[in-house]
């Protein structure tokens, strides 16, 4: 990364991705949507940026009814590509996940119907996923042991902090029915993590993209890749609509996390800048460049930038 301006690059980078809600047999969802295309795009516009994430984490509803072959085809549409960009791929159970599937299908475990909390370490950033499925419920929870052993992983701090990944986020949604469906113990919750090295919450589950604060803590909601709820639904009402899916890029900084929204699809190009543009700035001194791109009455043009610097003059 070329450093133009007060911050340099990341220290880490994440894509975060939600809700893909798979069937088997490539079985469209609702009857119309097609789930496994939605990931596979989102994918490639991920691997054709040339970013390369730290990690890919997908905060649950991973299949929509939580069949071996839904998880089988999830894992080998991302498998491949978070190998092909050197990913630490983190899945995350969601209320419409299974266990027993997802632990045997995914993580290579023996058949298992304990919650799926994991610990992973990115370079000195820990990630802690917890699992708030209840079996046979939508609402999430999180139990005793949960935050017991939660507490004995946040005893020692990371180096480079911690993020916990969890579906159900414990922030309110305007939706008033998906409250039905919220996460309880949040109380318990925020005074396990409170004071603690935890930066940031990475959430699912409502459908859309939204952000907040827990505990003092960050919390991004990445949106689904499948359908998404529409927040500016009438009140008292909730609309599933086939628009609006999209991902996050989370960007950790030493003092500072960005969460960035990417859309899915391929709408037209309206403006490029190219690398050769952002060379010709990185040749000019800070004051050269302030005043070829921000000045309004500048005459550069981009003609101008990428002809050779001798015959600028």
């Amino acid at each position: 990364m070329i450093q133009l301006g007060r911050y340099g690059a990341p220290r880490h980078t994440i894509a975060h991705l939600s809700d893909t809600h798979l069937l088997a047999g490539g079985r469209p969802l609702h009857g119309s949507l097609d789930t496994d295309a939605t990931v596979s795009g989102a994918l490639g516009q991920l691997e054709r940026s040339g970013i390369r994430p730290d990690a890919i984490v997908i905060t649950g509803d991973l299949t929509d009814l939580g069949e071996p072959d839904a998880y089988e085809r999830l894992k080998n549409l991302i498998e491949p590509a978070a190998a092909r960009m050197g990913s630490q791929l983190i899945w995350v159970m969601g209320n419409h996940d299974e266990r027993e599937p997802f632990a045997t299908v995914l993580l290579g475990d023996a058949p298992n119907t304990q919650p799926q909390d994991r610990v992973y370490d990115l370079d000195g950033l820990r990630i802690i996923v917890l699992d708030t499925t209840v079996p046979g419920y939508h609402h999430g929870d999180l139990d005793p042991d949960q935050l017991d052993w939660l507490h004995e992983q946040l005893d020692t701090a990371a180096p480079h902090g911690t993020l916990l990944a969890l579906h159900h986020p414990p922030i309110p949604t305007p939706l008033e029915l998906m409250a039905i469906l919220e996460l309880d113990h949040q109380t318990e919750l925020a005074d396990v993590i409170r004071d603690t090295d935890v930066r940031g919450i990475l959430a699912g589950h409502l459908h859309y993209s939204t952000s907040g604060s827990f505990a003092g803590i960050p919390v991004n909601v990445a949106s689904a890749t499948c359908y998404t709820l529409d927040a500016n639904s009438p009140p008292h009402t909730m609309n599933g609509v086939d628009g609006g899916q999209s991902f996050s890029l989370v960007h950790i900084y030493d003092d500072q996390i960005v969460h960035s929204v990417v859309p899915i699809g391929d709408p037209p190009q309206v403006a490029h800048f190219s690398d050769d543009v952002l060379n010709a700035f990185a040749a000019m001194t800070p004051h050269e460049r302030r005043e070829a791109f921000s000045n309004k009455r500048s005459t550069v043009t981009l003609d101008d930038l990428l002809r050779p610097r001798a015959e600028r003059g």
